[in-house]
């Protein structure tokens, strides 16, 4: 049998509308964790290295949020009003951030 006719046996599961949604929403539930803590003396290094930034510095960040920790990198935007920073338009409250590394340019 050749690989178009084999396939064609198996479309009738494609037509579960949703199973593949469900599949994929059950996979990122399973995958979420607790937020960690962050010792007093890791949060006034990473308060120390924000503070020392300088604008268009690289920075790479990572940070917690909807039960997953993520990362991201890029020039840093400090936004002291709103407690967040702001990294290639992407904003993340100062509390969400775990860890925080200067790069080199």
């Amino acid at each position: 049998m050749d690989r178009t006719d084999r396939a064609k046996q198996f479309a009738p599961f494609d037509a579960l509308k949703g199973l593949q949604e469900a599949l994929r929403i059950k996979e990122l539930n399973h995958e979420r964790v607790q937020r960690g803590e962050i010792s007093e003396e890791k949060a006034e290094e990473m308060s120390k290295i924000i503070i020392n930034l300088n604008k268009r510095e690289k920075v790479k960040i990572i940070y917690f949020k909807e039960g997953y920790y993520k990362q991201a990198q890029g020039q840093i935007k400090i936004d002291i009003e709103k407690n967040r920073i702001e990294i290639d338009g992407l904003k993340i409250d100062l509390q969400d951030i775990f860890e925080i590394e200067k790069l080199n340019s």
